[in-house]
């Protein structure tokens, strides 16, 4: 299973979303808020390090 994201207009958006039916797809309306947490976790997948960083480490960046 694979989607993509379109940002567009109101009227685009309806089109694209006939468009999307007509050949089968699944059209799924989201937020402006919805959207930022799609990107917000794509960014944080990508900057993914896999290091772990000791929790008195972090504690002390907070604090400075």
């Amino acid at each position: 299973m694979s989607a993509i994201v379109i940002k567009a207009d109101r009227k685009s958006n309806k089109i694209l979303s006939e468009l999307a039916k007509r050949l089968g797809g699944d059209v799924m309306a989201i937020d402006d808020e919805q959207l930022e947490d799609l990107m917000l976790g794509k960014m944080m997948e990508e900057s993914r390090t896999g290091e772990l960083v000791d929790k008195d480490k972090i504690l002390k960046s907070l604090k400075s």
